[in-house]
Order: structure tokens, then sequence, then C-alpha cells
């Protein structure tokens, strides 16, 4: 009762800073006097939010800001100019003006100077980009800033893969056999190998989502594999600098869902399978994950919550682990930032990660939220699809170009989050190719893939490419619908590979009429 109370107070307070006529203080004197006295941190409401990103999580972020009458903020670089996450903020400003596409949205400087230029009480950092860097979380908080998510220090220690690592031994949490500092050479790397044995895997200790990722299997590759990786990683994330361990055989990916508010109390909100994987890029998820023993639920999720505890973990952040057929399963890295993925989570728990997100860097506790672990359930299952701009038939080569024709899947079960899927939209060749994700909810996995496969199957691309056909074979295919897929599961399908040619009658009619 007390939880759905201070709920209530906290849409007061939202709705005091969506009309002005309203006194903000006044809302939030009436919050803090009905506060439990023994939450100690001062509540602190939140009036206006600039999101440092773009495309569709900056869009998830405004909408969130809406929804609790907080002023949204967008930046924005020359090449997004008419991009539609300027246009779904309530401000927009241009950032990196000369600048290259990618670089003028990691310009800490620009992103400072619009914040304190335009009066901004916090910075969501979104996925991707600075969502990362504690540098960045860092002068956020210096110039007067609050930073959405993790503290600096949490940030930099979950951050660095090795010091990640170093914690999980110390709060007694399994892991990979790896190495105990980030390797900066081609010949350390080899020594490694050497010395422990192939394979291995080589990772960005500074960054995530796949990028600077290799499995190396044979000796005479190490170096050249590194140098590569490390290449990746620089352009990615500023930092070059990789993580070796022992690459673990056909495990699954799985990935525990976390949030902490700033009184030290952590929960988990289940977990999601993300073994639907082309070169470590997750490309389905589904929660919570199909076929997974109740004992080894249990283990992952109390280790979760243990190593968040242990490292002082505040706000939104992502445990992973690989899980062997043998049921072992060992920690691999922390995501201190919210996910791709996190949509999946909403949909079975009810919970909006990015209000919750916005509410404990208020002060607000996850009692006063109403997140105590015993309310938090999860209930039938739900699927994200990523679609991208990407032809599967030519090894997902990325496609530019404007979108001629667009209809989405829409109906009961299905939730769509996109940025540029509009007809007329101009797909660049900047950024991220995805172009929406497509997210269904059921009852169980068969029911979820099929409210998925209908969605699919009634969108209407024209003008670029995209990975629908190879999602729709993912969908239809026996081992995923049976939940007992790892992450080899799409190389040991090449069947999933065979498309049939889209007819595409009717824009041929009119080419031809043209």
């Amino acid at each position: 009762m007390l939880g759905a109370h201070l709920i209530s107070l906290g849409r007061t307070v939202a709705h005091h800073v969506a009309h002005p006529k309203h006194s903000v203080g006044a809302a939030s004197r009436l919050l803090q006097v009905s506060r439990s006295a023994s939450s100690s941190v001062e509540y602190k409401p939140i009036k206006s939010i600039l999101v440092a990103n773009r495309g569709e999580i900056a869009i998830r972020v405004f909408r969130a800001c809406t929804e609790l009458g907080i002023r949204s903020v967008a930046v924005y670089s020359s090449q997004d100019k008419m991009h539609m996450h300027r246009q779904k903020a309530d401000e927009s400003y241009l950032i990196g003006e000369g600048l290259p596409p990618v670089e003028a949205y990691l310009s800490i400087p620009e992103i400072i100077r619009i914040a304190k230029e335009n009066k901004v009480d916090a910075v969501h950092p979104g996925y991707g980009f600075m969502s990362e860097r504690a540098d960045f979380a860092q002068a956020c908080i210096d110039n007067g800033v609050r930073f959405i998510g993790p503290s600096p220090e949490v940030v930099r220690r979950m951050g660095d893969k090795v010091a990640a690592r170093k914690a999980a031994i110390e709060a007694g949490v399994q892991v990979v056999p790896g190495t105990d500092k980030p390797v900066t050479t081609a010949d350390d790397a080899y020594a490694f190998c050497v010395k422990y044995g192939l394979p291995v895997m080589l990772k960005a200790a500074y960054g995530g989502g796949g990028r600077g990722m290799r499995v190396v299997r044979e000796l005479n590759e190490v170096k050249e594999s590194f140098r590569t990786a490390s290449s990746e990683a620089k352009a990615a994330f500023g930092d070059g600098s990789m993580f070796i361990e022992k690459f673990i055989e056909n495990p699954r990916h799985i990935e525990l869902q976390m949030i902490g508010d700033k009184c030290g109390n952590v929960v988990h909100l289940y977990e999601r399978d993300c073994s639907v994987q082309r070169r470590h890029q997750k490309l389905v998820e589904v929660a919570p994950a199909p076929n997974l023993d109740e004992k080894v639920r249990q283990a992952m999720a109390d280790d979760a919550i243990k190593l968040a505890n242990f490292v002082g973990y505040e706000n939104a952040g992502t445990v992973e682990f690989l899980l062997d057929n043998q049921n072992n399963y060992y920690f691999i890295e922390v995501n201190a930032r919210l996910q791709v993925e996190h949509t999946v989570t909403e949909e079975i728990t009810g919970i909006d990660l990015v209000q919750s997100q916005i509410r404990i860097a208020e002060g607000m506790t996850l009692k006063e939220l109403g997140m105590t672990q015993d309310k938090i359930q999860a209930q039938g299952c739900a699927i994200q699809c990523r679609v991208t701009t990407e032809d599967p038939a030519k090894n997902f080569q990325p496609d530019t170009g404007r979108l001629e024709v667009f209809r989405s899947g829409e109906g009961m079960g299905i939730r769509l989050d996109g940025a540029s899927a509009f007809a007329g939209a101009i797909i660049s060749p900047y950024y991220d190719s995805l172009l929406v994700k497509v997210i269904s909810r059921a009852g169980d996995l068969h029911a979820s893939a099929a409210k998925m496969n209908r969605s699919l199957r009634e969108f209407r691309i024209r003008g670029v490419k995209t990975n629908i056909p190879f999602l729709l074979n993912v969908l239809e295919n026996q081992k995923f619908l049976n939940g007992t897929i790892d992450t080899t599961f799409i190389d040991e399908h090449p069947e999933l590979f065979h498309f049939s040619a889209s007819q595409n009658r009717a824009q041929k009619l009119l080419n031809y009429l043209g």
C-alpha cells in the first residue's frame, strides 16, 4: 500500500511539472513529507532531461519524459538534421558542427555546453556512444548535471572488463578464465594464448555490443585477429585495449536485468536469452529464457544481485552470463546502462525501466516505486526482433537510400520502437542500421513467436533491403520454437539463409507506369 501511495504522489509531482500553474516545489514537499522515514536520500525532482544519443533510444526516453511531465531536450549531428528523434523532443540543438558523424555524439564538451546553456537538470546516455564512459558521467556531475545511470566509479569499474571480472571473483561469482589486466599489444595476446591454450575470445576491454570481439582457434591467427579487433574497439570506444578469455563452446547467452536505488537496494527483473547472435551481435531476444532450469535461474539471479551489491550498483544495468550444456554458468560482463533489448523485460514485468531510471535518479527508492523483489513477477513470454536495413543474402551488407514504402505490422501483442520507420525516410550510411524494434508478447514462446511472425509478414518495406526474411526463417525454425538454441544457432543452420524472392508486384507496376 505504501509503495502504491508513493507512486501516486510521484505522479502528482509529474503533474505539477507538466502544468506550470502548479508549484513544483509544493509537489516536491508533499512527496518529501510522505516518504519513508528510513530513506536518507533527498528527493530532487527532475524537470528537464537531455538525451545524449539519437534514433529509437532517444525517442524511447523522450516518450518517458512526456509521460512524466518532464521537458525533453535532443541533440543532433549535421547528418541527423532531418532525423525523427529531433522532432520528438520539446527542444533540439545541433552539436559537433564540422565533426565526423559519430564523433559529434562523442563530444563531451559539446553535450555539457548544450546542457548548461539550456538549464538541463539531467542527462540520459541511452545505449552505445558514451553510455559506458565514466569520464562522461563524471563530467556531467562536475558541471551540476545529474547522470541517469550508475555512479562514475561503478561505470569505470564495470566498463573495464578486467576490473569487472576481478569484482566478480571477489564477490564469489564464477568467471571464465582470462587475463587479469587489459592487453594492449599483439605480442602479449600471443603470449597468453601460448600459455593457456586455444580457443580464446578477444573482447574490447572498454565497450560491448559485439564490437571488437573475435574468436581465435589457431595460433597463427592470434596477432592479426588482435590487431583487427583492437582497431575496431578503438574506433567504437576510443580505446583499443583488449581482454582475453577462454572460449566456452556452444553456450547460451543469458543476461539478468538489474536495477538499484541510491539506498543500496537491488532487485532483478528476470533474465533474457540473447543466444540468437551473428558475430556477437544480438538479433533476437527472448524473456524469460525458455527451458532454463529453475535452480539455475535462481542461482544466476542471486549471483547477479550479489555482484551488484558488492560494487554498490545504482540505476539500471545488466549482468551477463554464459551457460554451458552442463548447466554451469560463468559471469562475462556487466553492461552499466540500459540495453537495446530492455523492451522484452518491460513486457513480461509491466515495469517501465526508463521511467524507473528517472525516478531513481530523482532519489526515489525501489520500495517507494513498488519494486520490491516479492512484487516483481514475470508473466508470459516476449520476443524482440531487430529489423535492420541489412541484406542477409549478401552477408548482411548494410543498405542505404530512401524508404519508398513503409507499412508496419501491428495489432494486439505487438510493440514497435523505431525512429526512421516511415515512408520518405532517408537511411544514411553513417549510423547503426537498426530500422525498428518489433516486440511481441503472449502467453508462451510459441504464441509469442506466432504474433511476431504475423507482424513481420505484414510489413511492407520498399527502397532498401531488410533482414525480415532472415528473421522469419528464425521464427519458423523448430529448434528456436523448442527453446533449445545456443550461440552457434545461426552458424549451424545454413537454411536460415534460404530466401524466396519478393515479387514486389505493386512497386514494379508503378515503376512501369511511371
